[in-house]
This record gives structure tokens, sequence and C-alpha cells, in this order.
């Protein structure tokens, strides 16, 4: 297989090559439902979707699995602090339970919208403590963690490859650093598998005491064996889950399997808003209401975000939201003008152009094996554009253009490549202006037309009539 990705783990260009033939399990971090998630999660989210889209592309059946973290995320991402939903909660006066459930919801709807693909499960954390339970008893009685006062830690220096996918040796580790200083753990670098505390709102009585909920690493791991297996072709996440999150879920999982966790391990980078930070201190944590308030449709966001690639920052701006509209307004466009021509209505020799349309196929796919990398893949679907604007495409050649294009949009998601028909009031709106033109009304003519544009139709009159496309 031609398809190369980045390892996180090796720090170079690999070859994919999945563990069984034809199959790839795919593992990617979710959210954590205190708070709708915003374009910055998004961006991670919808790597994982062009990931999984690119390789069903090349003919593989992809077992995906996304988690939801509803219990157990600290606020310090580490061993300390308040759990993030049950934070939420007090804000809001809320049960945890409810404000998990209300922010799935709201995910799920958001995913619909950006068109991302469902995955095979969606497991939740809250569900799979019997799961968690199991790994950290067999941690224990293997030597690799330890029980203390109803608190269960990893020991760390039990694991001797810890900090290979971060690069963080453990004797270099800052005593404190993302994971918290406890006088009860061995090593300060030790990190909890479980927790208790009887004040905290959502606990399991288990093995461990009465009073107690799981660490935000051991989750990953127990929901990933449960529905893949001990052994996964592709982890993803943003850069921020490296460490310790990443980093702690391969020690836990290969420690109680005796295997490797992940063969490649890939990771997006963060999202710039305005060329800093995203925070809400800043007001600028953009959800896809804001992005509609600014006049913006949900795919319009998606090609924003997947159109750099995905290891390569990207500063998230309202200018640049305008440029990716219109850069995918041309890629509708390509479409509706592909359509035309594969229904003769070019004077093009039918076979024109063939090799152009070889051209753009060879260099999407170049691209998109080259790590993803879809900014190298779509200015073959511009050269096809200009290409039929100046009438070198054939009726044949078109069609095998739109063909693929449609194709290739089967792996960016995002534009218009269906036929749309016109509501009844524009097609009648069309023949006025046409029978004005006739007439040679031509103020009523553009008063029409400006009417029509308003609407977010755009008319070309053509030597064969009228066409329209969507502005």
């Amino acid at each position: 297989m031609s398809f190369h990705v980045y390892n996180s783990l090796t720090r170079r260009l690999e070859p994919f090559v999945p563990l069984e033939p034809g199959v790839v399990r795919m593992y990617n971090c979710g959210p954590t439902v205190y708070n709708r998630p915003h374009v910055g999660n998004y961006r991670a989210f919808l790597f994982a979707d062009t990931l999984r889209r690119w390789l069903e592309y090349r003919g593989l059946r992809v077992e995906q699995v996304m988690n939801i973290t509803d219990v157990g995320h600290l606020t310090d991402d580490g061993d300390e602090g308040e759990d993030k939903l049950e934070k939420q909660a007090k804000k809001e006066k809320l049960d945890p339970w409810e404000i998990s459930r209300k922010v799935a919801a709201q995910f799920f709807a958001d995913l619909k919208a950006l068109g991302i693909q469902p995955a095979k499960v969606y497991p939740k954390a809250s569900d799979h403590i019997p799961e968690m339970v199991e790994i950290i008893g067999g941690l224990i009685a293997m030597g690799h963690a330890y029980e203390v006062g109803g608190n269960v830690y990893f020991d760390v220096k039990s694991f001797p490859a810890y900090g290979r996918l971060s690069g963080n040796r453990v004797e270099e580790l800052d005593a404190g650093a993302r994971i918290a200083v406890r006088e009860d753990k061995r090593n300060p670098e030790d990190f909890a598998l479980w927790k208790s505390d009887p004040a905290h709102i959502m606990k399991w009585e288990t093995r461990f005491g009465p009073h107690g909920f799981p660490g935000w690493h051991i989750e990953c791991s127990a929901m990933a064996r449960k529905h893949l297996g001990d052994r996964l072709d592709i982890h993803t996440g943003g850069e921020d889950n490296i460490f310790p999150h990443h980093e702690c879920e391969i020690a836990q999982s290969e420690c109680f399997t005796g295997k490797p966790f992940a063969t490649y391990w890939m990771h997006s980078k963060f999202l710039q808003v305005d060329g800093g930070k995203m925070s809400k201190s800043l007001g600028n944590t953009y959800t896809l209401d804001d992005v509609a308030a600014r006049g913006y449709s949900p795919r319009q966001l998606r090609f924003a975000l997947i159109r750099g690639h995905y290891r390569a920052p990207l500063n998230f701006t309202w200018d640049a939201m305008k440029d990716a509209a219109s850069s995918l307004e041309n890629l509708d466009d390509l479409v509706v003008r592909l359509r035309r021509a594969a229904k003769g209505e070019a004077a093009a020799e039918p076979a024109l152009g063939a090799e152009l349309v070889a051209s753009a196929r060879r260099e999407f796919e170049a691209g998109m094996d080259e790590d993803l990398n879809v900014s190298r893949a779509l200015p073959g679907l511009s050269a096809l554009r200009a290409a039929v604007l100046e009438n070198k495409l054939g009726a044949a050649t078109a069609k095998d253009a739109l063909d693929f294009v449609t194709a290739a949009n089967r792996v960016l998601g995002c534009i218009a490549v269906e036929e749309e028909l016109l509501p009844a009031d524009i097609e009648a709106l069309i023949e006025r202006r046409q029978a004005a033109r006739k007439s040679k009304d031509f103020q009523e003519s553009d008063r029409i037309r400006d009417l029509l544009l308003a609407q977010g139709i755009v008319l070309e009159d053509t030597p064969k009539g009228v066409v329209w496309r969507r502005k």
C-alpha cells in the first residue's frame, strides 16, 4: 500500500500496514462532555474522519471507535483538581449525568452537521467500570500498580519504555509537571488508575472501596480493549493528548497485555485563533452556532479545518473562513460545469482532456497518500476547473472527471456533488428573467438577477441558455 503516515511514536513517515490485511482498528480520543466542543476540538475530530475516509477510499474496512469521557477527567489533567463534569454541574446547578447527556447530544448533532461519519461505537467511560477494574487488578497482581488508602497508582518505574512517545524521560520529569505530587505515591511521576473520594458525586463501589472513580487514562485503555482488542492499528488525538494521556495509556495497556498497544500514533496540531491561543477568557472558543451566526455553514467550516495539513499550524480567522467559503464555492462550481459538459453542452471533442483528468487524480491520491496532505491533493481539482472553464474537456472526459470528483468528495465530505432541483418559485423567476431579456427589458432582467443572487442563486448566460449555481 502506498499510504504513508507520520508516526508520533517513531517520529518518522512510515508505510501504513494494518495488523490484519484489509482491516484497520482505529481508536480516536473523543470529547469530555462537560461543555460543548469548539472549533479547535473539531479540528482533531475532522482529522480522524478524513483519515478514516481515506483508508476506506483505499479499500480498507475501518473499525473506528471514539470514546465519550463522562467521568474521571480532572481539571489539571493529572491526579488532582475537580472532575470537569462535576465542576460544570456545580456551575450550572445540574446533575453531572444530566450535563453529560446534554453535551453528548449536542456533540452528536454537531458531528452530523459537519458530515463526520458515525464511528462503529461511541463508548462512554461510565459504562466500562468493570473493564477498568479488571485491568487495574491485573496491573496490581503483576506489580505494575499499587493500592494506597483506596487510591491505585501506576508505578511508572516498572515500565522502562515510559516516555518513548512524548520524549519525556522519567528521571528528567519535574515533580508536579502535569502529574501531581502526593505523599502516598512511590514516585512523583506515578499516575492514578483509581481514585477514592466520599465527596465525589460520580462514584462506584468496587474491590478498592465504596467511593471510587477512575483516573482519566485508564478509561481509554479499557474502552479500546473492549471494542477493538489488545492491539490497535491507529490511535489518534490532539497534540495535547501526547503527554500525559497517551503516554500513560501505552504504559498501562502494554503492561497488562504484554503486547504493543498501537502501531501508529497520529496527532493533530492545535488550532490557533487570530494567531493566538484559543481560550474562554478571550471569548474565542467558537462553536458551530458562532460560525453560523457569522453566515457560514458547517460544510464550509469542515473545508476550512481540513484543507491544511493536520500536522501544520492552522490559524482560524473570519477572513480565513471567507477564503475557504470562496474556494469551496469554486469546487461546487466545478461539479456544475462538469455535469453540463458531461451532457454534451460543450463544443469540445468527447475524449479531449483525458490526461488532465488522469493527472488530477494522480495528484489528489499522491497528496492524500503523503500523510493526508490535503493541501497537496487539492490543486488537481483546481486544475480541472480551469480546464472545464477553458472548454478543454469533452463529454466523455467530463463524465470521468465528475466520477473522480465525486470519489474525491467521499474523502473531503464537503463539496456539493448532488444534482439539485430548484424550487418552483425560483424556476419561475429564472423564466421571468429570460422573458425580460428576450423583450430587451434589461432593467427588469437585472432586478430579477439581483433578487436571485440575494437568495444565493448565481446565473450565467451561455450560448446554450442560462445556467445557475448556488453561491
